[in-house]
């Protein structure tokens, strides 16, 4: 089948959840399709990665995006325009032009469009497109919203309004749409025909992680992983250290706290200034090395659905999951033996030192983490659920 797939970063490295998941099912599926990739990127040096994808890919282009999202001319456009910042800081010059010559070119059977802020660069066309919300956009930014400088909040707002119209309007317009969890199907089937919303859920390359020998550092280690690109993460970083930090430091005096992720904020970068027992690591090159040194992953995240890939790789990995109920959710695991939830600081903080100090929990959580995750979600398993959608989809073509 020939495919056009359609994605507002290119899957290459893997800096983040969105590049994690394409890389992975461009991959697997590669074998099966003839696939396409438009790619937009922020600099010219990215184009050095391209010979990576090319790999499983029968063509790439890239198309430059403006590196900084909050240019003049970005403001500006959003302002006199129907459409949010959010598509506004995704265009790219001549992407549409490019992909209205390639699909009168070429006889595709499908179109796969990661994130609706890409449905804008698809012309009219009878090509039915498959559109994939790793997330749902306008949930994400309406809580940071609601946290803004009140000054701000109006605009924000607006831009809130325009975010959720326009995701609900390309929703309609995708003959499908592919979400993360049943429960973003079910939140989104509020909207939206539930028989048009398919689940392929995130998954992780078991075998990778397993490749990795655990190495436990001395001193008993927290880790935070998370981009900072994503909001929803910079939340949840500001929540573990003013909220639920203070009280694990109170109760395992050499206990220390990594903070792994692309692109920290300079106020994520100040916590590890300020703090000796703080370890802000930003980008890793081999984020086993963070799963495997690390005795328990702490993840209170309290806003936005998609990706779930610090849960699963950290249970890939072996280590012991500690979570907000939201940051499990979707993924069907039993609270109390394949990981431990709460939503409160507190509590978060006790079942923390509890993984800690109790070792036949540490090792009840981490063999049933990875079976758990061996069994569901291997990228194998995943793959196969796209193309189950691919096949449907591409036999029906009109």
């Amino acid at each position: 089948m020939k495919i056009l797939m359609l994605t507002p970063y290119l899957p290459y490295p893997l800096l983040s959840g969105g590049q994690i998941r394409t890389y992975n099912l461009l991959k697997k599926l590669s074998h099966k399709h003839q696939i396409t990739l438009f790619a937009l990127i922020k600099s010219e040096e990215e184009k050095q990665y391209v010979k990576e994808l090319e790999k499983y890919c029968h063509k790439v282009r890239v198309f430059k995006r403006s590196e900084k999202p909050f240019t003049l001319k970005n403001i500006f456009k959003t302002i006199f325009s129907s459409f949010p910042f959010l598509v506004i800081r995704n265009q790219a010059e001549g992407s549409l032009e490019a992909v209205r010559r390639e699909i009168a070119q070429q006889d595709y059977d499908l179109i796969h469009a990661e994130t609706f802020y890409m449905m804008p660069h698809i012309p009219a066309c009878k090509i039915p497109i498959i559109l994939v919300e790793q997330t749902i956009e306008y949930l994400g930014y309406e809580s940071y919203a609601k946290k803004a400088p009140f000054f701000l909040r109006p605009l924000l707002n607006i831009d809130v309004r325009k975010i959720h119209h326009w995701e609900k309007h390309y929703w309609q317009k995708a003959k499908r749409l592919i979400v993360m969890s049943e429960e973003d199907r079910q939140f989104i089937g509020k909207e939206l025909n539930k028989e048009k919303i398919d689940v392929v859920a995130n998954g992780v390359d078991t075998k990778w992680f397993a490749q990795k020998p655990r190495s436990l550092n001395s001193q008993p280690t927290i880790l935070s992983v998370g981009t900072f690109k994503w909001l929803p993460n910079i939340e949840a970083v500001d929540f573990l250290v003013k909220e639920i930090w203070p009280i694990i430091k109170q109760r395992v005096a050499k206990a220390q706290l990594l903070i792994v992720g692309n692109a920290p904020t300079s106020k994520v970068i100040s916590y590890g200034s300020n703090d000796p027992q703080i370890t802000v690591a930003g980008r890793v090159e081999d984020i086993r090395d963070a799963f495997q040194s690390a005795h328990v992953l702490l993840a209170p995240v309290f806003s936005g659905k998609g990706t779930r890939y610090k849960i699963l790789e950290a249970m890939a990995s072996g280590t012991p999951v500690v979570a907000s109920k939201i940051a499990v959710e979707g993924l069907n695991i039993k609270d109390g033996q394949d990981v431990l939830t709460s939503n409160k600081a507190q509590e978060l903080a006790d079942l923390t030192v509890k993984v800690l100090n109790d070792k036949n929990l540490w090792q009840t959580l981490s063999a049933n983490g990875k079976k758990f995750v061996s069994q569901h979600y291997d990228w194998e398993l995943i793959s196969q659920e796209l193309d189950k959608i691919y096949q449907e989809i591409g036999d029906k073509k009109i």
